[in-house]
This record gives structure tokens, sequence and C-alpha cells, in this order.
């Protein structure tokens, strides 16, 4: 069975390949846009990522386009946006489709362990330690939703 190690996901900075540096680490995946009614769940995700990356927690937006077109910008548009509205200091992929004949590897894996297309921006995914995906949460589930934060807290 593949594991999250299995893939390639450049850096929106184009740095190379993320994945290498997710080794070992509790991932929660997210497909993210700039110009969504949920684009304010940047703030939590950033405060999840401050609060528990020295316990191996890692936040990952994958930008994406797919859903009324709210994530239209370049990518050097995107960083800007996210640095300077939300602070933004977790990995970003350059932009990518979660759903349809295009659909980025990694999200191919992902929608095979738990199957169904992407519902909207800022679907979540956990994904453990060993790079197995554990759980997938719709759209409108909070950073700070209790049920997502005992999930990370059982994978820490």
């Amino acid at each position: 069975m593949a594991t999250l190690q299995d893939f390639k996901a450049e850096r929106i900075d184009g740095g190379g390949n993320l994945i290498p540096t997710l080794a070992d680490k509790v991932v929660l995946a997210v497909n993210v846009a700039s110009k969504c009614g949920l684009t304010p769940q940047y703030a939590g995700l950033q405060k999840l990522q401050d609060e528990l990356a020295d316990e191996g927690l890692i936040v990952v937006g994958f930008p994406c386009n797919q859903f009324g077109g709210q994530e239209p910008g370049s990518e050097q548009e995107i960083v800007q946006f996210c640095q300077a509205r939300y602070d933004v200091s977790f990995p970003l992929t350059g932009k990518i489709e979660v759903n349809g004949a295009g659909r980025h590897p990694v999200y191919q894996w992902l929608t095979t362990a738990f199957p169904g297309d992407i519902e909207w921006n800022f679907e979540k995914f956990l994904i453990n330690r060993e790079g197995e995906v554990v759980k997938r949460y719709p759209p409108a589930t909070k950073p700070d939703d209790k049920g997502l934060l005992q999930d990370i807290a059982d994978l820490l």
C-alpha cells in the first residue's frame, strides 16, 4: 500500500519536492484557496502549525482553482496573499487539481483511501507519521474543531 512518501509535490516557491520533509510527521493536508468564504481557516491552520509543530504536526496547503475559480492568482500572488493576510509559514505546494482527469497523484491517493471527489476548498486529510491517510474532514470542519484536534492529539 502506498504512503505519502511515495509521491512528489513541488513547493510553491520552486524549492523542489516537499514530500521528503514530511517524513515522520503528522500531516494535515488541505486544499486551499485565497478567495473563498472558508479562506479565514488559514488563520486557524497557522495556529495549529504554531502550536503543534514542535510535537510533530505539519500543515500542508495545496492551492487549487477548481472550485468557483477561487484561487485565480499566480503562485507568487498566492504566497504574497497568504503571508500578508494570514502570516502563513506552513508549506504550500504549487497550484494543483484535486478532482478530475488532472487530479494530482497525492489527491488520487487520498481519495482512494477515502473515496469521493473533493467537495470544496479546505477539505482536510490527516496523515499519520507512517505516511498513511487516516481521516478525512469536510470543508466546513474548522481547524479548532474538537474532533479534529483530538484526532491530531491521538497521532502525536
